[in-house]
């Protein structure tokens, strides 16, 4: 054989060789890298607790990255009592044994590696303890009364400009929660992660200054629209008057989504697509047009146009029940519906006029005409799933009152404790409560308001008025009284009335 032919011989060889490395390497790196994997549950209540939305694809943190900030960013928590393993506890998210991820945390394989971010259940899932020493059971559905998203952003904000969130601190830190990154992950992958993760979070924090000068919102309550604001850069680009920028108000609850078609959804109304406003607040968990997960997100919708929200698990008076439904009817079937289950009535799911109702105006206010133009451009490109239904009103919604005990504090803005308290006058209702306990007062209907701290644990303090006794913008607790909304009942009315809604 000529030299020639050896040496065209050999480069063939060299050439397939090295296009197998090259192929294995390829190969490898898909394997790898284009993998977009949730983590799935049969059980639906699972999903719902645990299942993705798809937010993970661009809003996600790595999570090793996301199981080192609470150590590595320790003294950006609240103080007070420590939870290590779940430290995200002291921001009153749940955990459910020894779970690594909170109730309304989803992940996926994506990008390669695993990524974590919140889903539905963060806002729409709380407990109830019967006394403070008593195990919590966990309720699907209900607002998430312990949870603080104003505390948890300011930690992630407060992380990012911190210099600790860095390679220096953060990948010691994995090492050492047992993460045991190879070296393409310790020298490559995570430094990239962690640079792209600090960069986003800095623009974040930036962009929802605005939101971060609100008075506190305190557990349970958060701003939904001045996300949307931030999404469509009103600030600063756009001088926003001083009555548009607080939003707050609660969580709302989410049962028997199925009868509640067609009514003016958000606590201002502002939507009569139930299809709509659940992709409006995939938006609140990382889940943009591209990156939705539909079939999941599906899933959830279709169990929640059925799902029933959980009975009433203390006594009931039932010969006091019977004397408070025809209070009930008179005063409040025609805007709440006949009971907990049959939504009808002449004024049900439509808007009372604030000149009406009375009720703090901040809410309404915040969500302007511009920010209802701005969110019907929303899936633009996406066919029928492009929004179309937002609305600016002139009031709030009056909503069916379907598992109404645990849906306190009471009011959009969660400014009333109990419904004891509701039924009484402005001037007679608490001017400051604390928050955030889950332990549930059946006596009137609500959750323990009166108790600072537990255990080193402590209770927000919510406040309607400040040192100078002027009203803090978002928290009055005025509103839905008078004769018609039954706050000048007899003793005997108001007990029995409530009785009855105990039903609900």
């Amino acid at each position: 054989m000529s030299s020639t032919k050896k040496s065209a011989k050999t480069c063939w060889l060299i050439l397939i060789v090295v296009g197998g490395i090259f192929a294995v390497i390829v190969v490898a790196a898909a394997t790898r890298f284009l993998v977009d994997s949730p983590v799935d549950y049969a059980n639906i209540e699972e999903h719902f607790k645990y299942g993705s939305t798809g937010g993970e694809r661009e809003s996600g943190f790595p999570y090793w990255i996301w199981k080192a900030l609470p150590r590595v960013c320790e003294d950006k928590l609240p103080e007070g009592k420590k939870y290590p393993g779940q430290e995200l506890k002291a921001l009153g998210f749940i955990y459910e044994g020894d779970m690594a991820l909170p109730v309304g945390m989803s992940k996926r394989r994506h990008m390669g590696v695993d990524r974590v971010f919140l889903n539905c259940a963060v806002c729409h899932t709380s407990t109830v303890r019967d006394t403070a020493a008593s195990a919590p059971n966990v309720y699907l559905g209900m607002p998430a009364n312990t949870v603080d998203l104003m505390g948890f952003e300011r930690f992630l904000f407060g992380c990012a400009k911190d210099g600790k969130f860095s390679t220096d601190f953060i990948i010691p830190e994995i090492q050492q929660l047992g993460g045991d990154l190879g070296l393409i992950d310790r020298y490559l992958v995570y430094p990239i992660a962690i640079s792209l993760a600090r960069e986003r979070l800095l623009m974040l924090a930036s962009r929802f200054q605005f939101m971060l000068e609100q008075p506190d919102w305190g557990p349970g309550r958060v701003d939904t629209f001045g996300s949307a604001k931030t999404l469509f850069n009103f600030f600063p680009n756009r001088p926003v008057p001083e009555k548009e920028r607080v939003g707050v108000a609660d969580f709302p609850s989410i049962w028997l989504q199925g009868p509640k078609k067609g009514m003016q959804l958000h606590w201002d109304g502002n939507n009569t697509s139930v299809e709509e406003r659940n992709r409006s607040a995939a938006f609140g968990t990382g889940a943009t047009p591209p990156t939705l997960d539909r079939p999941r997100i599906k899933r959830i919708e279709d169990w929640l146009l059925t799902k029933e929200p959980p009975a009433y698990p203390y006594p009931i008076d039932h010969a006091l029940v019977a004397k408070g439904k025809p209070v009930y009817v008179r005063y409040c079937a025609n805007c709440h519906g006949t009971d907990g289950r049959k939504f009808d009535g002449e004024k049900v799911g439509k808007v009372t006029p604030i000149e009406d109702i009375r009720t703090d105006p901040h809410r309404l206010d915040s969500y302007t005409e511009q920010v209802a133009v701005n969110q019907n451009l929303l899936y633009a490109g996406f066919g029928e799933e492009r929004f179309s239904h937002f609305r600016k009103t002139f009031g709030y919604a009056n909503m069916p009152l379907d598992g109404l005990w645990l849906r306190a504090p009471y009011l959009h803005n969660g400014s009333i404790p109990t419904l004891r308290d509701l039924l009484d006058s402005a001037e007679q209702r608490p001017k400051t409560f604390y928050r955030g306990n889950d332990v549930y007062d059946p006596i009137n209907v609500g959750f323990e308001s009166s108790v600072p701290e537990e255990n080193g644990k402590k209770f927000f303090l919510f406040r309607t008025l400040d040192e100078q006794r002027k009203r803090i913008p978002g928290n009055s607790n005025q509103g839905h009284e008078g004769p018609k909304y039954g706050t000048a009942l007899s003793t005997p009315e108001k007990e029995a009335l409530i009785e009855y809604l105990k039903t609900f």
